[in-house]
């Protein structure tokens, strides 16, 4: 064989050797990067899911949060709660208890309050007959007041201590006022004027007559014409018409 025909030969066996270590190379390198494509899909599936959880726990570590901070809002305000409740058990008890205490104190007030009427009465008809119709009438209206429905218990003690200041007041009053009273036999227009419970008198209109209540006789009896300018003076002071000065009037001793 020629020189030429063995390099030809050589030539082509090289070739072929190279093709084939080029095949056998190439053919574990694809194996590689195909593993290498599948490795790199799994772990972004897994970096997904990895995402996927670690959202999910965040969401429930939040979640877990919020109850707990909830729990702890609802125990707090439980605890208020059940104080308040308890304050306002205390408070019902107090109530009733009061309530109880009330109407005990009305079933011993109701009888006070019909003893206090009956010697208000003795009172005013023992007294002198100061405003005597007036009087009568008040005391009449507390007995009509006592049997009304309408008015409670502590309105109709408070209209009887109210009658009692009013008898009281009129021992330190002077006032005058026009009646018509039985006067020495006849009835009479007269002024009368009251100095506490010290005197009561009656005047004429003409200013030409007087007469003072003696309580121990439950009379008038006349007075003399000396008393005549001061009961006038006594009258126009209990008007408010002259300033207050002595006066001379006739007073019947204490019993």
């Amino acid at each position: 064989m020629s020189k030429m025909k063995l390099n030809l030969v050589a030539t082509a066996l090289v070739g072929a050797v190279t093709f084939a270590g080029s095949a056998l190379a190439a053919d574990p390198l694809e194996k590689i990067h195909a593993a290498e494509r599948t490795i790199h899909k799994a772990a972004a599936k897994s970096q997904t899911k990895i995402n996927a959880i670690q959202e999910q726990t965040t969401e429930l570590m939040f979640e877990y949060r919020d109850v707990v901070a909830e729990t702890e809002i609802n125990k707090v305000y439980n605890d208020h709660v059940a104080k308040l409740v308890a304050a306002q058990n205390d408070e019902i008890k107090s109530l009733e208890d009061q309530i109880a205490e009330i109407e005990n104190t009305k079933r011993n007030v109701v009888p006070l309050m019909y003893r206090m009427i009956d010697m208000l009465e003795k009172f005013v008809n023992a007294d002198m007959p100061i405003k005597l119709d007036r009087r009568v009438a008040r005391v009449e209206k507390l007995r009509a007041t006592m049997i009304n429905p309408n008015v409670s218990t502590s309105e109709k003690y408070r209209q009887v201590l109210e009658a009692y200041q009013i008898e009281k007041d009129y021992g330190t009053a002077v006032e005058a006022w026009e009646a018509t009273e039985n006067l020495g036999g006849q009835e009479i227009t007269a002024d009368f004027v009251h100095v506490g419970r010290i005197a009561l008198i009656a005047q004429s209109k003409d200013l030409k007559s007087a007469w003072v209540w003696d309580n121990s006789t439950r009379s008038w009896s006349k007075l003399g014409d000396e008393y005549l300018k001061d009961v006038t003076l006594t009258i126009r002071m209990a008007r408010k018409q002259a300033p207050y000065e002595l006066i001379k009037l006739p007073i019947f001793a204490a019993e």
